[in-house]
C-alpha cells in the first residue's frame, strides 16, 4: 500500500467515525445502520446491548433513542491501524444525556473498532463501547425545548421534511399522499370513502375546521356512526356504543403527532375511538397538518403534553366546563394490512 492510499484510508475512516456521531445526533437511524457492514456488530456491554446486522442496529437505535429527552455525543480521534482491506482503531467519546424517565448524567467512553473496506467504502465491522467514566449527578443545564425547540410544535414542516416523513410511512406500510391544504383533503376524503359506508369520525379539530366532520356526519351520504352514538343513552347503551365505535367500514381521524421514523401517535381521554384506529375499522384515513411532524416518539409525547393537551383542555373547559386528559395513547408503528391505512399529509397547519 502506498503512502497516498494509506492517507486516503485514514481520512475515510475518520469521516466514517464522524458520520456515526452525526447520524446519532440527527437521529438518522437508517444512515447509522448503513455505516456498518451487513453483518456488522454494535456491542455496548455496559448497557447491555448487542446488535448484529443492520436491521438489529436500526431497530435497536429506534428503541434507544425513543427514550431520550436529549443526547449529545462528541467524538475525538484515536488510533487507526491499517492492514490492507481491514483496519482497527479507537475513538474517544464524551456524552451528555437525559432520558424521558429522568435518568441523566455524562460519561467518557471508548469505541474499540474494526473496519472493513467494502464496495460502499469503509464500514464498521464491529464497534465495542467501553465506558471509562460515568457521572449520574443531576445536570445543571437544560436543552432549550428538549428534542424540539420551544414553540416549534406549531411550526409547519418543510416540503423536504414532509417527503422524508412520507417515505418513512410508506416503508411502514401506510399509503401516503401529500396535499396542499385542508380543502384538498376534504375533496380527497370524499373520493376515498364510498357513499353508504359506515364511517366513524374522531373527535378532531382538524376534521371540524376542515369541514370533513360535517361532510361525513351531516350530509346523509354515509352511515355516520358518531351521530348514532351521541343519540344513545350512555348509562344503558354502553355496550352498543362500544360495538358501534369498534369496527366501522371507515375511521377518519387526525393524530397528535407523526414521527420522522414513520409512526402515528394518537391521544384520547376515553379511548373509545382508538380500537377503530388500531385495526377495528376495515379502512382508516388520517389527515395530518404540517405542524404535527416531530423527530421521534419522545418528541411526540412532549408535543402531546406541552402543546396538544393545553389547547384541548382550554376547548373542553369552554365547551363542556371540564378538563381534558390524556388517559390513552395509541402508537401506530406500521400498518400490517396493505391498503388499509391512508395518511393525507398537508402542507398547511390545521388543528392542534
Amino acid at each position: 500500500m502506498n503512502d497516498f492510499q494509506a492517507i486516503a484510508d485514514r481520512v475515510e475512516i475518520e469521516a466514517l467515525r464522524s458520520e456515526f456521531s452525526d447520524a446519532v445526533m440527527m437521529r438518522d437511524r437508517p444512515r447509522l445502520a448503513a455505516l456498518f457492514t451487513p453483518d456488522g456488530a454494535l456491542r455496548m456491554p455496559n448497557i447491555p446491548v448487542e446488535q448484529i446486522g443492520r436491521e438489529e442496529i436500526l431497530a435497536g437505535g429506534e428503541r434507544l433513542q425513543a427514550q431520550w429527552d436529549f443526547f449529545v455525543q462528541n467524538t475525538h480521534s484515536g488510533a487507526i491501524e491499517l492492514d490492507g482491506d481491514t483496519a482497527t482503531g479507537r475513538a474517544y467519546i464524551q456524552e451528555i444525556a437525559r432520558t424521558l424517565d429522568g435518568r441523566q448524567g455524562q460519561n467518557y467512553a471508548v469505541y474499540h473498532d474494526r473496519y472493513r473496506r467494502t464496495e460502499e467504502g469503509w464500514r464498521f465491522e464491529e464497534r465495542v463501547y467501553e465506558v471509562r467514566y460515568l457521572d449520574t449527578s443531576p445536570l445543571a443545564g437544560t436543552a432549550p425545548g428538549g428534542t424540539v425547540a420551544a414553540g416549534s410544535f406549531s411550526d409547519r414542516a418543510t416540503d423536504e421534511r414532509l417527503e422524508r416523513v412520507a417515505g418513512a410511512l410508506r416503508d411502514n406500510g401506510f399509503a401516503v399522499e401529500i396535499l396542499d391544504d385542508a380543502a384538498e383533503a376534504r375533496t380527497r376524503v370524499k373520493e376515498l370513502i364510498p357513499e353508504g359506508s359506515s364511517v366513524l369520525t374522531g373527535a378532531s379539530e382538524t376534521l371540524r375546521l376542515s369541514g370533513i366532520d360535517e361532510d361525513l356526519n351531516a350530509s346523509g351520504q354515509y352511515d355516520a356512526v358518531r351521530p348514532r352514538i351521541l343519540s344513545i343513552d350512555r348509562a344503558t347503551g354502553a355496550d352498543e356504543i362500544r360495538r358501534l365505535a369498534a369496527c366501522p367500514d371507515y375511521v377518519v381521524n387526525s393524530v397528535a403527532a407523526v414521527t420522522e421514523t414513520g409512526a402515528l401517535v394518537l391521544a384520547s381521554g376515553s379511548g373509545s375511538q382508538l380500537p377503530a384506529n388500531a385495526g377495528g375499522a376495515a379502512h382508516a384515513v388520517w389527515i395530518v397538518g404540517a405542524q404535527k411532524v416531530v423527530p421521534d416518539l419522545g418528541a411526540a409525547l412532549r408535543r402531546i403534553e406541552e402543546h396538544v393537551l393545553p389547547l384541548e383542555n382550554a376547548r373542553c373547559q369552554e365547551v363542556y366546563g371540564m378538563d381534558s386528559a390524556v388517559n390513552r395513547l395509541l402508537v401506530l408503528n406500521a400498518e400490517p394490512r396493505p391498503g388499509r391505512g391512508t395518511v393525507l399529509l398537508l402542507r398547511e397547519a390545521v388543528g392542534y
